[in-house]
């Protein structure tokens, strides 16, 4: 039986490691440079109607606090 190559597995995994960071470097960067519309550059969403669901009688989106 041949004896297991751990450096040989331990390299794959850092690099697998690395390729997902750099996926996600890369997302998060052409996030920043065109985001979504409706969306400050900042990341946070711009609310289009902030009083009006209320008045609609609709329930707040999941999340909206009422400070």
């Amino acid at each position: 039986m041949p004896k297991p190559n751990y450096a040989f597995e331990r390299r794959q995994r850092e690099l697998e490691k690395k390729r997902k960071k750099e996926e996600k470097a890369a997302e998060r960067a052409a996030r920043k440079a065109d985001p979504r519309p409706g969306e400050e550059p900042g990341g946070e969403a711009v609310a289009a109607d902030e009083g009006g669901a209320a008045e609609r009688g609709e329930p707040p989106p999941p999340g909206a606090g009422s400070n």
